[in-house]
């Protein structure tokens, strides 16, 4: 899945309580409704798109590629967003979204 960032990593060390009830409530949040793995996937990554976060977009696409969901699903988060953030936002989630698929391409 690649590397975890370095702010994450230092998050994860200084309060490993903290991670540690961070990722119980992640597990538990996902277990609590009857959706599959790749549609909470492809839900996580449209809100991240949605909140124009950057990081979480990255993070949700590295789990999206690990679920082996297809690049043209993942990428066709970021074309339903168009009509609700507006073209120069969703063109900003492809390119976030590119930047980890690229990758696992080895274009970059």
């Amino acid at each position: 899945m690649g590397k975890l960032p370095k702010r994450f990593e230092r998050f994860l060390k200084e309060y490993p309580q903290v991670a540690v009830a961070y990722e119980k409530l992640g597990g538990a949040v996902h277990e609590a409704g009857p959706l599959d793995e790749k549609t909470r996937i492809l839900i996580k990554l449209a809100l991240s798109a949605g909140a124009m976060m950057e990081g979480a977009v990255h993070a949700q696409v590295r789990k999206a590629v690990k679920a082996k969901i297809k690049n043209e699903e993942i990428r066709q988060v970021a074309l339903l967003a168009i009509p609700t953030i507006g073209f120069p936002a969703s063109m900003a989630v492809m390119s976030w979204i590119d930047d980890i698929l690229d990758k696992k391409k080895g274009k970059k």
